[in-house]
């Protein structure tokens, strides 16, 4: 059985004989291994004031209603946050062990323990981390890693038909972008939506507002080679040598560019990754010259990795009948595990940019002449003379969501309800997710949310050290205290009041 499949992906493939991976695999893992150690590093860094027992969303509460299937996670078996952090740090180890190579430099078991280990440990932190952990990066990450197990240690045959799998999943994140565009906003069909996304992505960086000022035809530009790269581009990923080349180099360019443009986490870092199974030993020995002396074949990691390819087959239904429907859904998954997931990316741009500021003062009763001092956050648009953040890949995950939350009610993301209830206790957890707390020595009184719009300076702004003007739209939150009984009753029905 294993010879008749054998047989059938070489066949498929073409090139086991004559255009090994290994170079491929080499440097994959251990750009992968990089991905990883940026995520736990995340969760160590944000975890326990997001969900952790007393954070933004506690995951004990999510897992009084969460059933074990739909969110496999160790965390049902036991949930603390200094437990937690022990698993963060495993994870945090595991990562650097991936990204320096040694997880594979000696054999079979180490390897399949270092990278199933990863994959469990990131799975059972994505599963509880509702809100937080609801990106498409975060299950691209699953469905890449789990991949990643079965590819085996440095020296043993690389499973081709895993390389295969990695370039359907590449496959499916830049044409399912592209496909989410063409149906979703018509800036996209018209050709403007670069008009306004430097400006109302999510996290700018300092580039943006230059990229911002490009004229018109250039932007224009640019929206057609995105449709180029998602929508043309990737059939070729499936072609022989060396327009596969041109494919994954083509695709490296397209997301060197979103990286140098904006910060979208590690989206465009992991989709690089990505791109490496383009890419076969054929070229890459031209450029490197190292090599084990010996390659070992295992009859059950090559039976392992065909079975998987038709796991990964049968999963791939759903998400390729959502990948042609007029009715795509864009960034979800299919089954509880993330092993084949569906993904885009901006299928509709906003056209102005909207930014809740949280403010807050010591005065025990409002009156107009209330004093209001500002909070300030470590990436998003805040003090219009800050410079913008340089954060990609890494990812300060409340800044992300408090783009999301300008854009609709509070009523659609009430976690903001507790981050403000923190900052009236002067939560310290909480506070160290933030740039500046206006109040670092007794907690304010009041606490309110009012939005605002931002546009990018002007030149003559620009020289002044402005990089945005803004103004103030309407109240998101009125004042809220502590001592407002409906406010703690919100809380308390929430089980957020201790």
């Amino acid at each position: 059985m294993v010879d008749t499949l054998s047989k059938f992906f070489v066949t498929f493939s073409g090139w086991e004989s004559s255009s090994p991976y290994w170079y491929t695999r080499f440097f994959f893992q251990r750009s992968l291994g990089f991905i990883y150690f940026i995520g736990f590093l995340i969760i160590l860094n944000q975890w326990k004031p997001l969900v952790g027992e007393r954070g933004l969303l506690p995951v004990p509460l999510f897992l009084e209603r969460a059933q074990f299937w739909d969110a496999p996670s160790i965390f049902v078996l036991h949930f603390s946050n200094r437990f937690c952090m022990v698993l963060g740090w495993i994870g945090f180890l595991f990562s650097v062990l991936a990204m320096t190579g040694i997880s594979d430099a000696f054999g079979y078991t180490l390897s399949v323990v270092v990278w199933g280990g990863l994959w469990v440990l990131y799975l059972s932190f994505v599963n509880v981390g509702q809100t937080f952990y609801g990106f498409g990066w975060e299950t691209l990450l699953l469905e890449t890693g789990f991949l990643a197990t079965f590819l085996g240690p440095s020296k043993s045959q690389v499973p081709v038909v895993i390389i295969w799998l990695l370039r359907w999943v590449l496959f499916r994140v830049m044409f399912g972008a592209g496909l989410i565009k063409l149906r979703g906003d018509p800036c996209w069909r018209d050709l403007t939506c670069m008009f306004y996304h430097y400006e109302t992505q999510p996290l700018p960086n300092p580039l943006s507002w230059m990229f911002h000022r490009f004229p018109a035809f250039i932007h224009k530009t640019g929206v057609l080679f995105t449709h180029f790269v998602e929508l043309i581009v990737p059939f070729a990923y499936f072609l022989p040598r060396p327009i596969c080349y041109f494919a994954g180099g083509l695709t490296i360019l397209f997301q060197g560019m979103l990286i140098v443009s904006g910060n979208l986490s590690w989206l465009n870092y992991i989709t690089l990754v990505l791109c490496i199974p383009c890419f076969d030993d054929v070229l890459l020995f031209k450029f490197f010259s190292f090599m084990p002396a010996v390659m070992e074949t295992s009859k059950i990691h090559q039976g392992l990795s065909y079975a998987i390819g038709v796991l990964v087959v049968v999963l791939s239904i759903r998400p390729t009948i959502n990948l042609i429907s007029p009715r795509q859904m864009m960034n979800a998954s299919f089954d509880s595990l993330h092993l084949v997931n569906t993904y885009g990316a901006f299928g509709s741009v906003t056209k102005s940019r909207e930014e809740i500021i949280l403010e807050g003062t010591l005065d025990p009763v409002i009156t107009p002449v209330t004093r209001w001092r500002e909070y300030e956050f470590k990436g998003k648009p805040g003090d219009p003379k800050r410079r913008p953040a340089l954060v990609s890949p890494y990812h300060y995950k409340i800044d992300w969501q408090m783009w999301f939350a300008a854009m609709s009610d509070y009523r659609r993301h009430p976690w903001i309800l507790n981050l403000i209830a923190k900052f009236l206790k002067n939560d310290r957890e909480v506070l160290s997710l933030l740039a500046y707390n206006p109040f670092p020595d007794l907690p304010p009184v009041h606490v309110r949310a009012r939005l605002y719009r931002y546009r990018y300076s002007s030149l003559e702004e620009k020289k002044e050290g402005y990089w945005w003007n803004r103004k103030v739209l309407t109240e998101y939150l009125p004042p809220l205290s502590l001592k407002n009984s409906s406010f703690r009753q919100i809380l308390k029905d929430q089980g957020w009041l201790e």
